[in-house]
């Protein structure tokens, strides 16, 4: 193929119709028959259904409890006050996330404390967590970002010895694996987002997973009501059985739980396609420069799941300082949908610096705070320099070698072109990424 580029009036890298290859989620005559029966019983608000579905995800996720949640962002809230978090209270997170890896403390009366992120898993940096655990620290939050897994071990090392526990944000990481061990097994508590952009896409719902039988009562216990009944075994819970304690309702809908259990039976399946062809993209792009792959080691027993908000993290100083804007761009034009970017870093957020979201007459961040934790710009360098680093990949959901390669080329015809950019190169913008999911194909 031509490597002049197609800015330069070159062939596009792509040619060919990708087809159904991005696609997601693959939806069924199976789909459809099981929400058109919750539709025709009439059962769109009951728990029967969600019940079944919390059964069949507790076995394949290896835990004994699930508990199923209207969105990720509520189950995510539960397991912080299923960990105990409460007025004063602080919990550790990455600042390079999704705002609903946190920002629900803010609901508890809590607030949060950001640690650094690795530069090549984007995922929390262990050597960077203890330093931040104070007296008043209840959960660690390790969100395995971009569907690449958190390093489990040190991080629970940490939170066992200072007595803290640890909650998985797994909403980018159905399935992957840590050394061999499902995430979302190895902390106290996982939930996770299960709307229709993720790798197991159910609809808008989330879900709690736990083999503590208190942490589950208590997420039960803040908005699902009609099951916050006599079976609870907790004691000091059993006061208030039949009013939600968070007056919340939290139920997941049960057309989108008749979904999950028809997309739960196909998802290992359908997850080892999207792993084989993501896993061959990156192969086809080995050794060039200033492109490597996110993902693990290949020998480390771990894996990407349904690889989720696909990136790649970028290396800059091997194309001369060619920005990554500019880079995307010329990827762009080869016919291959990216942008530069990754999640913009909470902490430099108005909503974590002077908002006062409740009339408390100070910063929410530091309501109910005895110290002003607010992070300025510069605290987290490394954070802050990611989204300089990352752009998106194309997400095949599929394997088909010919139409990846073609992808792949666009990447690797504008790498090895890279002394072509910098002349007209305007650099990055001041900030990179958004402040919501990603979208891309």
């Amino acid at each position: 193929m031509s490597q002049v580029l197609a800015l330069a009036g070159g062939p596009k890298a792509v040619q060919t119709d990708p087809g159904d290859i991005f696609d997601w989620p693959i939806v069924t005559q199976e789909d459809r028959d099981a929400v058109l029966d919750v539709l025709e019983r009439r059962a769109m608000s009951g728990t029967e259904t969600t019940a079944a579905f919390e059964r069949e995800f507790a076995a394949w996720q290896g835990t004994q409890y699930c508990l199923g949640f209207s969105t990720g962002t509520a189950s995510l809230q539960a397991a912080m006050y299923g960990c105990g978090v409460g007025v004063g209270d602080e919990i550790i997170c990455p600042s390079l996330t999704y705002w609903a890896s946190c920002l629900q403390v803010y609901t508890l009366g809590g607030t949060v404390v950001f640690a650094e992120v690795d530069p090549d898993s984007l995922c929390l940096a262990p050597g960077d967590i203890e330093a931040r655990i104070t007296p008043r620290t209840k959960a660690i939050v390790c969100v395995h970002y971009m569907g690449h897994p958190c390093d489990m071990d040190p991080i629970m090392e940490i939170a066992r010895r200072r007595g803290v526990k640890v909650i998985e944000d797994v909403s980018h990481a159905q399935g992957a694996l840590y050394r061999g061990r499902k995430v979302g097994t190895i902390g106290d508590v996982a939930a996770m987002s299960l709307m229709s952009g993720k790798s197991l896409a159910i609809g808008e719902a989330g879900i709690l997973c736990t083999n503590n039988l208190e942490i589950y009562e208590r997420a039960l216990s803040l908005g699902h009501y009609e099951r916050f009944g006599d079976d609870i075994q907790t004691p000091y819970l059993r006061e208030s059985l039949g009013l939600p304690l968070g007056g919340y309702k939290y139920r997941m809908h049960q057309m989108s739980s008749a979904m999950g259990r028809v997309q739960l039976k196909h998802y290992d399946g359908r997850c080892a396609e999207i792993q084989r062809a993501m896993n061959h993209f990156w192969d086809l792009l080995e050794g060039v420069p200033g492109v490597r792959a996110h993902r693990p080691a290949k020998e480390s027993g771990s894996t990407m799941g349904g690889w989720y908000a696909a990136h790649g993290l970028y290396r800059p100083e091997e194309l001369g300082g060619l920005s990554v804007t500019r880079f995307c761009e010329a990827v762009r034009a080869e016919g291959c949908s990216t942008s530069p970017g990754a999640n913009m870093p909470l902490h430099s957020h108005p909503l974590f610096n002077t908002t006062d979201i409740y009339g408390h007459g100070r910063p929410t961040r530091i309501a109910h705070s005895d110290r002003d934790l607010r992070q300025p710009p510069g605290s987290l360098p490394v954070t802050e320099a990611m989204p300089a680093r990352c752009y998106g990949i194309p997400w095949f959901k599929h394997f088909r070698a010919d139409i990846i390669a073609e992808y792949a080329e666009a990447f690797r015809k504008v790498a090895l072109n890279a002394e072509r950019l910098l002349a007209d190169d305007p650099g990055n913008p001041p900030t990179l990424g958004g402040w919501h999911f990603f979208r891309h194909r």
